[in-house]
């Protein structure tokens, strides 16, 4: 019986770097691409970082019946919404899965696969530090949009409040200022 491993954290805590990291060290694991109307930064490939679609096209799913999750964000530059299909990609019975999440995400996947089945690796590093990260990582980019930067970054103050964290059962925080501990630590305790 598989279980789907959910790698959360604030923006700029290393998520994405840990997460490539575990999947070379743990081949065996299984990923699945969330679908997004968010506009695909120049680093991004259709297919590889997430599915690009059209909100209509979210709704289809949902007609369908087939949506697990989705979150909606209000950006500066609008609604960017990010969604979990039931599209085929994860079979718990046959693979364990690794997966980005939010706490909201993991919520809805804990309710929807089980509790016994869904298991948060919650990735923490403290705000400076992060902000620094998001700050360096944004100016490598074409056009820069700042401004997001920091909606994100105040949003994950809300996001990930101690009280969300507490009621999503999260008792267990990996903190990502020594990477390699980090992921020593994480790798250990998904055995």
């Amino acid at each position: 019986m598989g279980k789907l491993f959910c790698i959360m954290g604030k923006s700029a805590s290393g998520k994405d770097t840990i997460f490539s990291r575990i999947m070379q060290e743990r081949p065996e694991l299984k990923t699945y691409l969330i679908y997004t109307t968010r506009p695909k930064r120049e680093f991004e490939e259709e297919g590889v970082n997430y599915h690009y679609v059209s909100a209509e096209k979210l709704n289809s799913f949902e007609e369908e019946g087939k949506l697990i999750e989705k979150r909606i964000y209000n950006t500066i530059h609008g609604p960017w919404i990010y969604a979990t299909v039931d599209d085929g990609q994860i079979d718990l019975d046959k693979y364990s899965y690794l997966v980005p999440a939010t706490l909201e995400s993991y919520e809805k996947l804990k309710s929807y696969f089980g509790v016994d089945k869904t298991v948060p690796i919650y990735i923490e590093v403290e705000d400076g530090i992060r902000l620094m990260r998001a700050l360096k990582r944004e100016m490598k980019e074409e056009v820069p949009k700042y401004k997001e930067l920091c909606r994100r970054f105040l949003a994950d103050a809300e996001d990930f409040s101690e009280d969300a964290i507490t009621k999503a059962h999260i008792s267990k925080r990996y903190n990502n200022l020594d990477f390699e501990a980090c992921v020593a630590e994480i790798l250990k305790d998904m055995r």
